[in-house]
C-alpha cells in the first residue's frame, strides 16, 4: 500500500543551527550587518544572489581568459570581491529585514554555489596555471565537503559553514592573493606551477576535513541511534 507524504510547508520547516567558525567570521558578520542596514530598499536578496552567482561564473571565465592575457587575473580579483558581496550579503539582508525564505534560500544559494564552483574550477583547469587533474581533484573534494555538510544539516540539524577556521571568505582571499602572485611567480620550486602546489595542499587539507567530519558525524549518529 502506498504511503502518503505530507508536504513540507514553510511554517513547518525547522532551520538548522548555523556553525560558522572561520577566522574572519566575527569581523565579516559585523561588516555585513552594517552593509545590510544601508542597502537601498529596491535591492533585495534575490538581486544579491544573482550577483554572487554571475560573479562566480565570471571568475571562472577570467581564469580561462588569463591563459592568453594576464590582466584577466586582476579582473578575477574584482569578480571574487563581487562574488563575496552577493553570496555573503544576500542572507544577511533577508535576516536584517525580517524577510527570510529558509527553504528557498537554502536550496537556491547552495545549488548555485555548486554550479559556480564547477565554472570556477573549470576556468582554472583551462588557465594553464593549474593542472586539470589538480583542478578536478579540488572540485571533487569541494563537492564531497558540500554533500557532507548538507547531509549533516538534514540528519543533525547543524549546518556547518566552515571547517577548521577556514570558509569561503578565506578561500576567496587566498585566490586573490594567489592571482597577484601569479603575475610575478607563476612557476616556483624547480619548475612547478604555483597553483599546482597550492592546489595539492588544498587537496590534502580537504581530504582530511572530509575524513574527519564524516567519521565524527557517523560516530555521533551511531551513539544517538544505537542498534536495539
Amino acid at each position: 500500500m502506498a504511503t502518503q507524504t505530507l508536504p513540507r510547508t514553510a511554517a513547518g520547516f525547522r532551520q538548522a543551527t548555523r556553525l560558522q567558525e572561520n577566522a574572519l567570521a566575527a569581523h565579516e558578520k559585523r561588516l555585513l550587518i552594517w552593509m545590510a542596514k544601508r542597502t537601498p530598499a529596491w535591492i533585495n536578496s534575490d538581486h544579491l544572489t544573482a550577483l554572487g552567482f554571475c560573479s562566480q561564473l565570471l571568475t571562472g571565465l577570467s581564469y580561462a581568459m588569463s591563459k592568453s592575457s594576464k590582466p584577466w587575473l586582476i579582473a578575477g580579483i574584482g569578480f571574487l570581491g563581487l562574488n563575496w558581496l552577493g553570496d555573503s550579503l544576500d542572507g544577511t539582508l533577508a535576516r536584517v529585514r525580517g524577510k527570510q525564505r529558509p527553504r528557498y534560500g537554502f536550496y537556491v544559494d547552495h545549488m548555485l554555489d555548486s554550479i559556480g564552483s564547477v565554472a570556477l574550477m573549470g576556468g582554472l583547469a583551462l588557465s594553464g596555471y593549474m593542472s586539470p587533474a589538480i583542478a578536478v581533484g579540488l572540485l571533487i573534494l569541494f563537492l564531497l565537503l558540500s554533500i557532507q555538510s548538507y547531509l549533516a544539516t538534514y540528519t543533525l540539524g547543524e549546518f556547518r559553514m566552515s571547517f577548521w577556521s577556514f570558509g569561503p571568505t578565506e578561500l576567496r582571499v587566498l585566490l586573490a592573493v594567489g592571482n597577484l602572485a601569479l603575475l610575478r611567480w607563476p612557476i616556483v620550486l624547480h619548475g612547478r606551477r604555483l597553483f599546482d602546489i597550492g592546489g595539492a595542499i588544498g587537496i590534502a587539507g580537504m581530504s582530511a576535513m572530509v575524513t574527519f567530519f564524516t567519521a565524527k558525524n557517523i560516530a555521533r549518529l551511531y551513539r544517538e541511534e544505537p542498534i536495539q
